[in-house]
């Protein structure tokens, strides 16, 4: 996968993770890119240790793997800027 391809579907995970965890949160283009690559590694480590399957390509399964990351990743900042 090429780095086009990251930045992409970073955009478009973070897009999805902000969505459907609004808060206020850093906000910016390239912070949703970052949220959108760091939850696609950290969905697909994830999920191919369970064996559930990986962030392969631009479809469906990669996609949600890949936002469930990125919403464990907002899951994880909420709680260290809380303290």
């Amino acid at each position: 996968m090429g780095v086009l391809y990251w930045i992409l579907m970073g955009l478009v995970v973070g897009l999805l993770a902000r969505l459907l965890m609004p808060g206020k949160d850093p906000q910016g283009l390239i912070i949703t890119i970052l949220l959108g690559i760091g939850g696609a590694l950290l969905g697909g480590f994830l999920a191919s240790s369970l064996g559930i399957g990986s962030v392969s390509g631009f479809d469906i399964k990669s996609i949600l793997i890949a936002t469930g990351g990125a919403i464990l990743i907002l899951i994880i900042y909420r709680a260290i800027k809380k303290r």
